[in-house]
Order: structure tokens, then sequence, then C-alpha cells
């Protein structure tokens, strides 16, 4: 299977490629990382990128998998989660200059929650400052436009999320909902 082919499998299908051993864990994440540095230089979608852990944290799903270790319902599929969200010993900035060296101590509880069913991290989604606003944009990492129409904005807050998820970057992707950009 070709690696661009299996991005755009929904999640559902990547997790049943995975325990039926079609795939192994660690070449799906491959797959999404290579994804990632085609598109994100010039999407912007990925703030925070964390391939090492993940090529690591995919090793070890695939170790779980061979020993018939249990399984969450997420085991093995790529998340990135919005640049709001607290991610244990990963930047999370808020998209704020303010918070640019921020490194939280633990877990806000979506991201715990996502890594207890098993999904991999491989990174942070680009958001306005604060989630404040409609269009993707922050003055410490830019514009994320809409991938298909780049004199266009994706929207937001969650645009990061969005485009990272429409383009194939990864298979789950988390944000959040004041004004009813996700719904």
């Amino acid at each position: 299977m070709v690696n661009l082919e299996l991005c755009f499998k929904t999640a559902c299908e990547q997790a049943q490629l995975i325990r039926n051993k079609k795939i192994s864990v660690t070449q799906l994440i491959t797959a999404h990382l290579d994804q990632i540095e085609r598109l994100n230089p010039t999407l912007n979608a990925i703030v925070t990128l964390t391939a090492e852990s993940a090529l690591e944290e995919a090793q070890a799903a695939d170790a779980a998998l061979a020993k018939q270790a249990p399984l969450g319902a997420l085991h093995g599929l790529p998340v990135a989660h919005k640049d709001l969200f607290l991610t244990k010993g990963v930047r999370t900035t808020f998209g704020s200059p303010i918070y640019q060296d921020f490194i939280p101590e633990h877990d806000s509880l979506p991201v715990e929650r996502l890594k207890k069913a098993g999904a991999i991290s491989l990174g942070k989604t680009n958001t306005p400052e604060f989630g404040a606003g409609s269009q993707t944009f922050n003055s410490l990492f830019g514009t994320t436009p809409n991938p298909y129409d780049l004199t266009k904005t994706c929207g937001g807050s969650s645009g990061g999320g969005a485009v990272a998820l429409a383009t194939g970057m990864v298979a789950i992707a988390d944000g959040t909902d004041l004004g009813g950009s996700l719904r």
C-alpha cells in the first residue's frame, strides 16, 4: 500500500489495518510524518512536531500488538492536539508569544484520554492566540491557509487541526468549539 493512500484512509480503516496486522504502527506513523514533511511548510498546520517521540511510541505500540496485549480503541492512530491543550513535556503556546517557551508538567483531560486510548501524538496544531478568533493566525506562528485555495483562510479557531486532518497529516485532530467552528 502506498504511504499517501494510507494517509487518506479513515481512522477506523487505519485501526482495522493495524489490528489485522496488514500494516505496522511504525509504518502508519512514518507515512503521516512524511505527509507532514511534504505539506506543512506551505500549510503551517502543525506548529510543534514531535516526530522522535511519535516513532518511539509507534515501536512500543507494535511491540504491544506482537505480545497480544490489551489495546485501546485508538491504538497506534496518529493525532495532533490543538495548541491550547496542555501536553506534558511538549511546548504549548496557546498561539501566544507570552507562552512561547511553556512546557506543561501534565496533560489536559482530552490529551490524557486520547493517550489512554492508544493514540500517538505527532504534535500541536495552529490556533489563533488563546483560541480567540475566526481565522487561524497568530503572531508566533503565522497563518494556516485553506489547503484547497492558499489565498483563502481555513477559518478558525481549530483551523490547524482541520487542515492537518483534511490533508492526511493525521487521522485524528482535536479542537475546541466556542463559536461553532467544529459543528
